[in-house]
């Protein structure tokens, strides 16, 4: 077991304990959200919210909800099954999942799998692009989604049902449950997805065999106003579900896959004049079963657990300037099949200032370090400046250093793993213009990555795989993004545009890395008028490549799928809501992964009833 470098940190939390007399009212309004971070030290890079109205006419995946509102892509391995993403040209491992504050990427695998979530979990959803390793540890190379819970105080009471129908027995429950008053907020969410998943493939005659899937979900996020200096709110999740994974050939093994994850956070939050402080205890917990044939019930498993405890501490110095120390220490355990269980511990400290100069320019910067004895963790630095040229033009810039620690699968894989293994390091820089006019705006980033010491799994002279730190990667980018609303009488207009092109090269060989695009462009139209809403969604993404020299003939190719719904609200408040649409509309034959073809035109349909 690790000793804690305990003095180290304290240097940390003892810059921010600074005596001063005079007090300074700090607005409430932060108790409504959990990951201040996100909202307070995130001026100098780009950051979209999706509410809930963006998230309501969305699917229900969080795969689905970020393919078609962002630049990030994402590969399946056909519907409902593992969905991984590539931020900025990154790999999925390189891409942080925030929930309410805590980093909850898997110990055991590095990732999030996307199709696991549900959208209408949350009350809303950031993405925050670049690196963001100060503010979130391992993964933030590519850039951070933040999931979101609010606590929202005073008198409601709120019950919504959403259902869902559609091709191939998939079907979709949601229930929320939302009271409050002026001492507690409560939101209850119950989810439940099912499908048999049994689409036909664009050729041969061959269905989707073995690819039904359900999965349930509960999360409870509870708020408590002790007085007006004290809050104290704690969040749960809870993910139950079973996957059989597609075949390639009918010949195939079938095979499925269950997973179980359980979030708990509690926090407290104390407001003291100029001083703010966040406490928190979180334990996250996961497990997993592989059936490698499903007519017997053998399986190998994998199961981890994380204990988090954060203190948070924010000084106001004056109006315009802040200064915010994070201690966090961590312990992670693991084990794999029948491997003993591997302990993890990790303090971390990190220092964050930012300062608004003049009206129209504000910095940013930030320390952190980590401590383990597992691995030897760099010095992560963070300077971003945020700068309003004119009235409707602002130019952000931001450079950093970010990092990933290796994996429980890839330090204690039985026979294959390697505890040597260093952390990936990345130093990025990006700049950014943001143009706003009275119905539009326009975001432009440019940025530049480069990676150093990448954890690949490649194979050894005898033909097995064992994962190594062997690559640099350089990754030059562009993101663009354009919003148009306008409401003229009783029609209102809602046009967005995305467009994000990823040059993700091995500086070895000079080739693209796998399974991350050049091109990736989405366009979205919404439209409603009085009762009626209308959505038309578009995605179009290049051609990737599935081997490392590039091969002309291993290649997916790129695709254009468009998707279209109507609804109606109904009653004189309209509580009711029924709509559906078409997925596909064009039928495009497509896969994100070679061989793991995608749904042709299908349908659905839906009922919300809001009381």
């Amino acid at each position: 077991m690790m000793t804690f470098k305990i003095p180290f940190l304290c240097c940390f939390l003892l810059l921010c304990q600074i005596v001063c007399a005079q007090e300074l009212s700090v607005s409430l309004d932060e108790v409504t959200i959990s990951d201040s971070q996100l909202k307070h030290f995130s001026g100098a890079q780009s950051v979209l919210v999706l509410n809930d109205s963006v998230i309501a006419k969305n699917q229900v995946s969080l795969t689905a909800l970020l393919n078609h509102t962002t630049g990030i892509y994402f590969k399946e391995n056909g519907l409902g099954m593992v969905s991984s993403p590539s931020f900025r040209g990154t790999t999925s491992q390189q891409t942080a999942v925030i929930w309410n504050g805590i980093n909850v990427n898997s110990q055991l695998n590095g990732q999030t799998d996307f199709n696991t979530i549900s959208g209408t979990e949350f009350n809303s959803v950031s993405v925050r692009a670049g690196g963001s390793s100060i503010l979130y540890g391992s993964s933030g190379i590519g850039g951070a989604i933040s999931l979101n819970n609010s606590a929202v105080f005073g008198k409601r009471l709120v019950n919504i049902i959403k259902s869902s129908y559609g091709s191939y027995q998939t079907l979709s429950l949601n229930y929320r449950f939302q009271y409050g008053t002026e001492k507690l907020s409560s939101q209850v969410t119950l989810s439940r997805n099912s499908s048999d998943n049994d689409y036909s493939y664009p050729h041969g005659g061959l269905k989707n065999e073995n690819g039904e899937y359900y999965n349930t979900g509960l999360n409870v996020n509870l708020g408590y106003r002790i007085d007006i200096a004290n809050y104290l709110k704690f969040y749960s999740r809870v993910y139950d579900g079973e996957r059989h994974f597609s075949l390639i050939s009918p010949s195939d093994t079938k095979t499925k896959y269950r997973d179980f994850n359980v979030w708990n956070l509690l926090e407290w939050q104390h407001f003291a004049g100029r001083f703010v402080t966040r406490t928190k205890v979180a334990f996250l917990a996961e497990q997993y079963r592989y059936y490698e044939n499903i007519q017997n019930d053998s399986y190998t498993f994998g199961k981890a657990q994380t204990w988090i405890g954060k203190y948070d501490f924010t000084f106001h110095i004056t109006n315009h300037m802040a200064l915010n120390s994070i201690v966090e220490l961590v312990q992670n355990s693991g084990r794999i099949s029948t491997t003993s269980t591997e302990k993890r511990e990790i303090a971390s400290g990190a220092v964050l200032f930012r300062q608004q100069l003049s009206a129209r320019f504000n910095y940013e910067l930030g320390l952190k370090k980590e401590i383990t004895s597992n691995y030897q963790s760099p010095l992560l630095f963070s300077a971003g400046v945020a700068y309003e040229v004119a009235k409707n033009h602002k130019l952000k810039a931001n450079f950093s250093k970010n990092f990933r620690i290796p994996t429980f699968n890839d330090l204690y894989w039985e026979g294959l793993g390697n505890a040597n293994l260093k952390p990936e390091q990345s130093l990025q820089q990006e700049l950014g213009n943001e143009i706003a006019f009275k119905d539009v705006t326009v975001n432009i980033t440019g940025y530049h990555i480069k990676i150093h010491d990448m954890i690949r799994w490649t194979p050894s002279s005898n033909g097995i795989f064992r994962p190594e730190n062997t690559n640099s990667v350089e990754i030059y980018g562009l993101e663009a993004g354009l919003q148009w609303r306008k409401k003229i009488g009783f029609h209102l207009f809602d046009v967005g545009v995305n467009y994000a092109y990823n040059q993700s090269e091995n500086t070895d060989t000079g080739k693209q890395l796998i399974y991350v695009p050049f091109h990736k462009g989405t366009a979205s139209l919404a439209y409603d008028f009085k009762r009626w809403s209308f959505t038309l969604q578009h995605i179009f993404t290049d051609k990737v490549y599935t081997q490392s020299d590039n091969s002309a003939g291993k290649i997916v190719p790129y695709y254009n799928v468009t998707d279209a719904g109507l609804a109606c609200h109904l009653g004189k408040k309209e509580h009711y809501t029924l709509g559906g649409g078409l997925k596909n509309l064009w039928n495009e034959q497509y896969q994100t992964v070679e061989g793991r073809f995608m749904p042709g035109r299908n349908y659905y349909i839906h009922l919300t009833l809001k009381f």
